[in-house]
């Protein structure tokens, strides 16, 4: 069985200055995205690995979720960041096989597509929106459309 959660990076700024690449989190995202990691922990949700964008609010997520669940620092995969539905699903039949359960730490709207795509699940996804789909398969590589069942989602509340 495989195990993939969908993570959309915390709240991050909009305030001019930035490049979109650059935008860090605000405080309320850091907040957010510690609260849902605690969420994670309580509940007995830890993935093996994760995966992220390299822009730098949602490497800032991953990096606060692995060092909350103790886990080594994230994986970057630079396709993420301006990735669509298609490439994303691309990107996680592209998971390592000796791992079952993988956290991807993306941006919208590909997170809420791919939510979609291969839970059935309609859900908003918002900033700091955490979702647990469940493949009864045995390989990244079988992943396709409706394939998945969704067993867990949360997003913060601050």
């Amino acid at each position: 069985m495989k195990k993939l959660l969908l993570i959309r990076h915390a709240k991050a700024t909009h305030e001019s200055g930035y490049t979109d690449f650059e935008r860090p989190l605000t405080e309320k995202g850091i907040k957010g995205a510690e609260a849902m990691a605690q969420h994670l922990l309580e509940q007995g949700i830890i993935p093996q690995l994760f995966v992220t964008s390299p822009a730098l609010r949602t490497h800032a997520t991953a990096n606060i979720f692995t060092d909350n669940l103790k886990l080594a620092p994230s994986t970057i995969i630079k396709a993420i960041y301006e990735a669509g539905e298609p490439t994303l699903l691309r990107i996680i039949n592209e998971l390592p096989a000796d791992q079952d359960f993988i956290a991807l730490v993306g941006h919208n709207p590909a997170v809420e597509q791919i939510l979609y795509t291969l839970s059935g699940a309609i859900k908003e996804v918002p900033p700091g929106t955490v979702a647990l789909i469940e493949f009864n398969l045995d390989a990244w590589e079988e992943i396709y459309e409706d394939s998945g069942k969704l067993t867990y989602y949360d997003n913060p509340k601050i």
